[in-house]
């Protein structure tokens, strides 16, 4: 029988080695989804994105598009430039805007329960407002707490800001200057209230903060405070688990 020399053996445990670490980094990464180009770090980005605004002006910015998806609606076509969709995403958006601060970063996720839309209809009709004017966001990440090689991020939500082109504008004709009131301003109130306290129920601490009190030094404190709190909470709850898989592996 042929013989198995220390060399042979020694390059076999080698290769054997590199393959179960290449193993265990892919387990580690396969959860973990890429981060978009041009992302940027939040709680960094958002004090010259967002800008505060008033219910007048935001009604008047859904108005606009409106009139702009019935202008530019063709004969024997269902939809206009926008579509149906797009406007209901314009609608939950007006009544989660912060007028105070102009805050906007609902989750894709949430939207789409919250309009019952599918993911695919949802990301078109954001881009549709995005590309014919009535939307922008900017993408962001943020630290994690996790362990492993390079930076440790993951992907939050956009941070959106509500807009309106001087062409939908002059659609408004003599309402440009002064936008109509809701049929019913009191049902529309009431509304965006619990859509308000709906949305602040989902968000984590940080993101409260920043709700509250906007970009001044008060609530940047509060929001870094509360994100390390959310870290470390994260982190404890990571080490349990794992305190716990270890035990149960005894």
């Amino acid at each position: 029988m042929p013989t198995t020399t220390a060399a042979t053996r020694g390059t076999f445990f080698k290769r054997l080695g590199g393959v179960i670490a290449g193993a265990c980094v892919e387990e580690r990464t396969a959860g973990r989804k890429p981060i978009h180009r041009n992302s940027l770090r939040a709680g960094s980005c958002e004090s010259s994105f967002w800008r505060s605004t008033s219910r007048q002006e935001v009604q008047k910015i859904i108005k606009a598009a409106k009139r702009y998806e019935l202008t530019g609606r063709q004969p024997g076509h269902r939809n206009g430039p926008l579509g149906a969709i797009a406007l209901e995403v314009l609608d939950l958006f007006g009544n989660l805007v912060s007028f105070k601060t102009g805050r906007l970063d609902p989750s894709l996720d949430w939207i789409t329960n919250k309009l019952r839309r599918s993911r695919d209809a949802v990301v078109r009709a954001l881009k549709a407002l995005r590309d014919h004017g009535f939307l922008d966001w900017l993408r962001r990440f943020e630290p994690t707490p996790n362990e492993g090689r390079g930076p440790q991020v993951r992907q939050v939500s956009n941070a959106y800001r509500l807009s309106a082109p001087k062409r939908a504008l002059a659609l408004l004709g003599r309402w440009a200057g002064r936008p109509a009131l809701p049929d019913d301003e009191g049902v529309e109130r009431a509304d965006r209230a619990a859509m308000e306290a709906e949305y602040k129920a989902a968000l984590d601490l940080g993101g409260y903060a920043t709700f509250q009190c906007g970009d001044s030094p008060l609530g940047k404190a509060l929001a870094q405070l509360g994100k390390a709190i959310e870290l470390r909470e994260s982190a404890k709850r990571t080490e349990s688990q794992s305190t716990s898989f270890s035990y149960a592996g005894r």
